[in-house]
């Protein structure tokens, strides 16, 4: 059932990368409602994390939402990788390669949400004939490729133009890069209903200690929960 309320989906980039396991556990018992991975290339993005391997293996782990972010170019040939290896839902970058639509058919056909993300210089009138086959657009507050950036507050605008876009569709936006219990709440106002976090949640908090990450889930939900 599609609905608009926000959820938290705290990014494994910030966990220890020795503990995913217990981590995803971890942070799904302390309230979390997505999972978000961040599959990066070397290429498409400056930095090399993970691949359909890593996924397959702390899928058992996830008890809510796989939610795949491929920052990857080509994407296509990883497709059947990433959704055997149990994603719920995949995005890929309109700027990934030259033929997006292709893409997003490729993913739906894999048994996979199809997600579409946009880097922060990307505007939204690209996307205007791709609203009905996509599940989710991913808006990048930060440029893609390290976490603990600093949010782009330019982003806020495309979010609500995105949001008043999207009409009535049964379409998430996500919010991937920067968010805090301060600018959660800006994000939430324009339309969003995904937010990704990484350190903002796992800030503070260990395998051994998990309960900062409550703490920080509850923070950024309360600042988006209106009275």
């Amino acid at each position: 059932m599609f609905d608009r309320s926000v959820k938290i989906a705290p990014s494994i980039l910030s966990a220890d990368f020795a503990n995913f396991g217990q981590e995803i556990r971890a942070v799904e018992a302390q309230g979390a409602d997505w999972i978000h991975v961040d599959v990066m290339d070397g290429h498409f993005v400056p930095n090399l994390t993970f691949g359909p391997p890593l996924c397959k293996a702390i899928r058992p782990h996830i008890s809510t939402v796989m939610d795949v972010h491929l920052m990857i170019a080509p994407v296509d040939p990883y497709i059947d990788a990433f959704a055997d290896a149990g994603a719920d839902v995949l995005t890929a970058h309109l700027e990934a390669g030259p033929h997006i639509h292709r893409t997003l058919q490729a993913i739906r056909a894999a048994g996979c949400k199809a997600g579409l993300a946009l880097n922060p210089g990307t505007g939204i009138e690209d996307i205007d004939y791709l609203l009905d086959m996509v599940d989710l657009i991913c808006v990048m507050t930060v440029n893609p490729g390290f976490g603990g950036q600093k949010f782009i507050h330019s982003q806020v605008e495309k979010v609500r133009n995105l949001r008043a876009m999207i009409g009535d569709r049964p379409v998430h936006i996500e919010i991937d890069g920067g968010i805090t219990p301060e600018t959660a709440p800006l994000m939430a106002a324009a339309g969003a209903d995904v937010l990704v976090a990484g350190s903002a949640v796992f800030k503070g908090g260990s395998v051994e200690d998990p309960a900062p990450y409550g703490e920080n889930i509850r923070a950024i939900r309360a600042s988006v929960d209106t009275p």
